[in-house]
């Protein structure tokens, strides 16, 4: 065995044990079920949208999870789940009872929780479907139709939910349309980018939503009766997946980038899907550890909590982390990440021989074209960072506000980002931002990508474009992108980033200042307290001021969060060097010396010294 794989690696869960994970969520889920089983009634604050749409959501997320549990088992054994849903589809269909379902046509969330009552349809079809009276049936089908004729459908994922619902349709003899199902497709087309990755809608959205939704849901319809896949799907799931199995942290955690993540192990979804489209460049027993370690990541910290739920949060409640849409059963989207119970035992992913993810092999660098990013990762504590240039929920050229959920520099596995209303108006954490005299800092949403590149060791990326300052409104929960603002032009930053290991060197010039910037803040992680350490230092020119800013309440990590930053003086033309690391275990009081001229050379802490000619493609002097 080789050196990196001498430290013995947890076994991976027995196809049983996600069995009984499963039962045991149901069981729980079950418990707070209407007397028609219609609607499950989760604990918690109502959402956004109100009671009877979190009925349904509860009723329709937990089935995707009872499908699971139904189509894995053919049928057998799992008669009261069949009755329980039987019944609830029934009930929830009858205009006339109380529990009725929210109707596509009264609400927009509706036709998210249609999708997942038709693909279970579909995929449980000799258990479920099949033995329902004709009566139920033909309610169902008047249930799903609006979905045909519908030209409301968000053109980001949600064009799946229309495809999914129409291709039931299609299959049991309801209405349809292949224009309609023509033009989904093409949206889907239309989100296709480099390297497998899907963007979710025409802005520079990259989030976990790639995975759990817009590399899910095409694989799943293609099991579906009267589907006609695209071979090219499985081609940008398996070139995807090179990259997101590279994602997972060390001890499991998945990204804390993006919205909706109070679904927490949905991040799983993606590698159940590759098992299922028998993807040829990650093995099966590499999909199964990459879902195995996201699961269980939560499920040793406590969510599904003691009586078997899920709360709006990460690993306990934290109700700031969850979006205007959420309610108490939208992390049951989580049912996602268990998607390989629907497979037989025998499948290869259940017998392949178990293969360690890349962090527990040894330290990991990729760059990620699409996203604009560096992943950088250190078997050493398992944390895997992003370092991110490409990726700010905009478009390039189209100034907003930040959202901290996109538009931050750095993301990692063992950090959040900092969320609380600061976050949102004033962004330091992972940050290079003017300053004015009253503490405002500067959004960058909208910046140009100038390099995503790997150099033997060394991971590059760059980005620039003009910052602003930025009026927001409104306060609160959200949909995860920058809040509504009113915007000033306050300069021009350009920002390069050189990744080796735990550390970053970020170089950034000042092409343009507005007077009422009277300082330059680069900010480094966010950490709460333990072992993690964020660390900042001034490399050139000498630092004007620096310090740490505390928040309380900031993150679902614990409380409070630590975000360290450096001033320098807000020179046009002039570029700054500063080193920022984190890790568990770092030398305190790192070195590190950098020249730039035509190119950059960095002399690293540990002494090894690395010279960028690439960065000579930037384009540096180019606004």
């Amino acid at each position: 065995m080789s050196e990196e794989l001498r430290t013995p690696i947890p076994a991976d869960w027995s196809r049983d044990d996600w069995l009984r994970l499963a039962d045991r969520m149901l069981t729980a889920a079950g418990r707070h079920a209407s007397p028609g089983r219609a609607r499950i009634l989760l604990p918690g604050a109502e959402g956004g949208y109100g009671r009877d749409v979190d009925g349904l959501e509860g009723f329709a997320r937990t089935f995707l999870l009872a499908g699971f549990r139904i189509a894995g088992a053919g049928g057998t054994g799992v008669d009261e789940l069949v009755e329980r849903y039987a019944t609830g589809l029934a009930t929830g269909t009858d205009p006339a009872s109380p529990e009725r379902w929210t109707r596509l046509t009264e609400h927009g969330q509706a036709k998210v929780e249609a999708a997942g009552i038709a693909l279970i349809l579909d995929l449980t079809r000799p258990w479920i479907w099949d033995h329902l009276d004709p009566g139920v049936q033909e309610r169902i089908v008047d249930y799903l139709s609006p979905a045909v004729g519908d030209p409301t459908y968000p053109q980001i994922n949600w064009v799946w939910f229309r495809l999914v619902v129409q291709t039931f349709l299609r299959s049991v003899g309801g209405p349809w349309s292949a224009a309609e199902m023509a033009a989904d497709l093409a949206a889907h087309e239309s989100f296709r980018r480099a390297g497998g990755w899907l963007s979710d809608g025409p802005k520079r959205a990259y989030d976990h939503y790639t995975g759990w939704a817009l590399h899910l849901y095409p694989i799943l319809w293609g099991r579906m009766r009267g589907a006609t896949p695209d071979r090219r799907w499985v081609d940008d799931l398996d070139s995807y997946l090179r990259d997101a199995v590279a994602l997972v942290g060390g001890d499991g955690s998945p990204l804390l980038q993006g919205r909706s993540l109070i679904y927490r192990f949905a991040a799983a979804a993606p590698f159940w899907a590759g098992a299922i489209a028998r993807v040829p460049s990650v093995p099966p027993g590499q999909l199964r550890r990459a879902a195995d370690r996201i699961v269980r990541h939560f499920v040793e910290r406590g969510a599904p909590d003691a009586d078997g739920l899920l709360s709006m949060g990460w690993h306990g409640p934290w109700r700031r982390l969850a979006q205007s849409y959420s309610g108490p059963g939208s992390p049951y989207w989580a049912s996602k990440g268990l998607l390989g119970i629907a497979l037989p035992a025998d499948h290869p992913v259940w017998t392949a021989p178990g293969e360690p993810l890349p962090i527990e092999r040894g330290d990991v660098l990729r760059v990620v074209r699409a996203p604009g990013w560096v992943i950088s990762g250190t078997r050493a504590d398992g944390i895997v960072r992003v370092i991110n240039h490409g990726t700010d929920h905009g478009a390039e050229g189209q100034a907003s506000a930040d959202s901290p959920l996109y538009a931050r520099i750095g993301y990692s596995t063992a950090t959040a980002p900092v969320l609380d209303e600061s976050g949102w108006t004033r962004p330091v954490d992972q940050s290079a931002v003017l300053v004015d005299a009253a503490g405002n800092t500067t959004h960058r949403a909208g910046m140009r990508t100038l390099v995503v590149h790997q150099q033997g060791l060394v991971g590059l990326a760059g980005s620039a474009g003009p910052v602003h300052w930025a009026r927001t409104g409104g306060s609160g929960p959200d949909h995860g992108e920058g809040r509504p603002a009113t915007l000033r032009p306050a300069g021009h930053l350009t920002v390069l980033s050189l990744v080796r290991g735990a550390y970053e060197v970020r170089l950034v010039r000042v092409d343009a200042v507005d007077g009422a910037a009277v300082r330059l803040r680069v900010g480094g992680w966010p950490v709460t307290e333990g072992p993690l350490i964020s660390q900042l230092a001034a490399i050139r020119p000498p630092a004007s001021d620096s310090g740490a800013a505390c928040h309380d309440d900031a993150g679902p990590l614990g409380s409070p969060v630590r975000v360290p930053w450096i001033d320098y003086p807000p020179q046009a033309g002039a570029w700054t060097a500063t080193l920022i690391a984190l890790g568990a275990g770092l030398p305190a009081g790192p070195r590190c010396a950098v020249e730039i001229g035509d190119d950059v050379r960095v002399t690293w802490p540990d002494g090894v010294t690395t010279g960028h000619p690439h960065l000579k493609e930037t384009r540096w002097n180019a606004r």
